[in-house]
């Protein structure tokens, strides 16, 4: 089968300045994508900011043989999600593809964890993502295309010490992604999420002995995939790193039923409540709520 490609695709990638995001724009642009490249540059908390961040990968894409340009606005604003894809548009045209992979961390135990330590995480993370994939979002449904990949985190899928703010921002995306599947669908918009493990500046002081086998190179090639057109998927969570790829449910119980139970019913039933023989994976709330009154009936 011949090689996948992207010819005369126009990707935006968040946070491309270096760690995943740079993986994923010299991955994009190696096969035929324009690539503009997004990132201020900043510290692993989101002070600061550095412009030559983002250019030095546009360089390394040029130089290679592809074609990219740099942006260093902020995905933390409308303003500035407005302003990454006029980027996009007044260089290259249009845009076919979002990649939102910009991140900051601000970790705190939750007793602890106060205002400044959790908005800055929710602008980035999870408003950033409605910020830049918004007005792109209108080109796509006018064009009758479009490619969404999200990064999640299974902080937020699973949990994490220490990360209530970043889960919280990281679980948020998820609900992001299913809901901008559902609606995507009648314009072939297709959206998917991606909870990735991999060294990174944010990570290399967490991953021990396992740093040598999760370059952030291994988690690019799924973003690839759920950005190409031949893509069939669409509201669908990808666990990834390491040279592993896994997808992530979200399952039901087929549950006990009773009208009008009483607290002494659901003690004595709970092991119905929570058996997972038989369980059901809604793609969407029409589905579970299909399946929930079936059981009402």
């Amino acid at each position: 089968m011949a090689d996948l490609g992207y010819d005369g695709k126009v990707a935006i990638i968040t946070g491309a300045g270096g760690g995943l995001g740079r993986q994923h724009a010299l991955l994009l642009a190696k096969r035929g994508a324009l690539v503009v490249v997004n990132d201020l540059g900043g510290n692993i908390d989101g002070t600061g900011g550095d412009a030559s961040a983002a250019q030095k990968v546009v360089d390394e894409i040029k130089a290679a043989g592809g074609e990219a340009v740099a942006d260093h606005n902020s995905v933390a604003t409308p303003e500035g999600g407005a302003a990454i894809v006029k980027t996009a548009v007044d260089t290259f045209g249009k845009i076919d593809i979002v990649i939102n992979n910009a991140g900051i961390l601000r970790d705190k135990s939750f007793h602890n964890m106060s205002p400044d330590l959790m908005n800055p995480v929710f602008d980035v993370h999870l408003k950033g993502a409605f910020h830049v994939t918004q007005p792109a979002w209108v080109i796509m449904r006018e064009q009758g295309y479009g490619r969404i990949v999200s990064t999640s985190s299974a902080a937020g899928i699973f949990g994490n010490f220490g990360q209530t703010n970043y889960g919280a921002a990281k679980m948020g995306l998820v609900g992001f992604t299913r809901v901008l599947a559902v609606e995507g669908a009648k314009y072939n918009i297709k959206a998917n999420a991606i909870a990735p493990l991999a060294l990174t500046r944010m990570t290399e002081d967490l991953m021990g002995s396992l740093a040598d086998k999760l370059d952030p190179s291994q988690v690019s090639p799924i973003v690839g995939w759920l950005a190409h057109e031949d893509c069939p998927v669409t509201g669908q969570i990808y666990s990834v790193g390491g040279g592993r790829v896994a997808n992530v449910f979200i399952g039901e119980t087929q549950g006990y039923t009773k009208p009008a139970h009483t607290l002494e019913d659901l003690r004595d039933n709970w092991e119905a409540v929570m058996s997972q023989k038989d369980f059901f994976v809604p793609q969407n709330l029409a589905d579970e709520t299909a399946a929930f009154f079936s059981k009402l009936k």
